[in-house]
């Protein structure tokens, strides 16, 4: 039967172990320098060596060649250590004995010197799901520990585990292995095998495995059985269910074209493929990060394969709409889980980018809503409707935030002197500074993020009013409806012959126009 790539591949000496080198420098130089502890404590997440690290300080301790960072590998301890049936390294997952019986037997046994090797190690996999009691054994032992004896803890979860048990431990926090290392360890892998294999497909894997080389090498193992003993791009696509990046680029195409129409159709496209839309927005955000650190940093891309595509999209798409877009994927896979369903979710998502990207709106002059569109005054000199229809913009969006009070009237009582990206310039009059005290200007930035989905930078000065508020405007509104209210009666004609046949008069405070 053929082993599993991720106990075929397991390290077996310091030198193989991949994304953890501060701590093997450390247990290194410990065991070269005979500075040995009697309890060791690794933490950090799932598959990224904490028990493989175990067996390794184990043949260390008990090499036949003598206690070094180098242990043969050969002598039939180290042999032994590797096959699992090492007499002396007793190793215990505590998630299935939790008791206080089992930590009491095991902590009897330790009492006895070792059979075959020169130390007995016991390595405790998932401590943290140790019973109290079990814990309280486990101190005594702790703090008086035989010399020939070495514990080797490992858990997920180190604040489960108790302070006191903590202290006597020599603490190590194993991190998540980088897709780059992964990635490096795959290809080795493959290579050694003589397995067939495209470059792209093992990037996807490393994401997927999201630190962890052991989930990695699982994923690994599949996507040889799913391309039939060869990894494709195409094929590891399929078996993960996630979103190629073909159709992220076009996403990204059409931001860049504010072509609404082909983010919609490629949204659908999508939808047909069942594809995760969590893993697009996760994706898209990585895509978003990755073209951004090519503009900025264009060396840090170093051999990626996408490198081309990606310099291309970092000339149509502008610093500020990449900030923008993040911000905005992040949050809508946030509240994926909210929407309706999540095409829906996704949709509604990309078409919030097209909406609010400030390159729109500075090149076309447009409003940033349909609502707001409609708002929009209908008749403006040329010169005047870029600026008319702006003024609408922001007091369309003030009308759709979720603010109340004396936030609510900051709000209408601004003008909108300039917007770029995610920043907001605004400006109030002198008459209405008393709005700027207190935490107003904190509920009006938040009520903006929480409607744009992303961050946003408020600047409000003193300025002179150029009469563009929503108050403002809201006020002019109201006089020309009440204006064209008395109009209207006093060239009613029944109206008329009143005042003109009996000396009547009309009172305009008494006119209200109707809504």
């Amino acid at each position: 039967m053929t082993q599993v790539l991720a106990r075929k591949w397991r390290p077996r000496t310091f030198a193989e172990l991949v994304g953890q080198e501060h701590v093997v420098r450390a247990l290194q130089n410990a065991l070269a320098q005979q500075r040995l502890h009697h309890a060791y404590l690794f933490t950090g997440t799932r598959g990224v060596g904490k028990t493989t690290l175990a067996r390794i300080v184990a043949k260390a301790l008990n090499c036949e060649s003598g206690v070094s960072a180098t242990p043969c590998g050969q002598c039939p301890a180290c042999a032994e250590i590797d096959a699992g049936r090492f007499v002396d390294l007793i190793e215990l997952d505590a998630a299935s004995n939790t008791q206080v019986d089992n930590m009491r037997e095991l902590l009897e046994s330790a009492l006895y010197a070792p059979t075959a090797g020169r130390y007995k190690v016991y390595i405790i996999d998932e401590v943290h799901m140790l019973s109290r009691n079990a814990f309280n054994a486990m101190l005594k032992t702790l703090e008086e520990p035989p010399a020939h004896v070495t514990f080797i803890l490992a858990t997920t979860d180190p604040q489960k585990i108790p302070v006191t048990v903590l202290s006597r431990c020599l603490q190590f926090n194993l991190k998540q292995i980088p897709q780059q290392q992964i990635r490096g360890r795959l290809q080795h892998i493959l290579e050694a095998e003589s397995i067939r294999y495209e470059a792209a497909a093992l990037p996807l894997l490393a994401r997927a495995a999201q630190g962890s080389l052991r989930d990695a090498l699982s994923l690994l193992d599949q996507a040889i059985a799913h391309g039939a003993g060869s990894v494709g791009e195409e094929s590891v696509h399929a078996m993960l269910g996630v979103v190629g990046r073909d159709p992220l680029y076009a996403v990204l195409r059409a931001l860049a074209r504010q072509d609404g129409a082909a983010l919609v159709a490629e949204a659908a496209r999508m939808a047909e493929l069942s594809l995760s839309f969590e893993a697009a927005l996760q994706d898209l955000a990585s895509l978003l990060h990755r073209i951004s650190l090519a503009q900025t940093v264009p060396d840090a891309l170093g051999d990626d394969p996408e490198r081309a595509v990606i310099e291309e999209l970092s000339r149509q798409v502008s610093a500020d709409d990449l900030q923008l877009y993040y911000q905005i994927a992040i949050q809508g896979r946030a509240d994926l889980g909210l929407a309706p369903d999540e095409h829906a979710g996704f949709t509604m998502t990309l078409l919030r980018m097209l909406a609010f990207a400030p390159a729109a709106e500075a090149a076309a002059g447009t409003v940033s809503t349909p609502a707001a569109a409609q708002r929009a005054a209908p008749a403006a000199p040329a010169a005047e409707s870029k600026k008319n229809r702006g003024d609408a913009s922001w007091q369309a969006l003030v009308a759709e935030l979720n603010l109340t009070g004396m936030a609510r009237m900051l709000a209408e009582h601004c003008e909108l002197v300039a917007r770029d990206a995610a920043r907001f310039e605004l400006r109030i009059a002198q008459a209405h500074q008393r709005l700027l005290d207190g935490p107003y200007q904190d509920r009006l930035k938040a009520a903006l993020e929480s409607r744009l989905g992303a961050k946003v930078r408020l600047v409000i000065q003193l300025a002179d009013s150029a009469g563009a508020s929503p108050a403002a405007i809201a006020d002019r509104e109201k006089q020309q409806r009440q204006a064209q209210a008395i109009a209207a009666i006093e060239q009613d004609p029944f109206v008329r012959e009143l005042v003109e046949n009996f000396d009547g008069r009309v009172v305009e405070s008494s006119i209200k126009p109707v809504q």
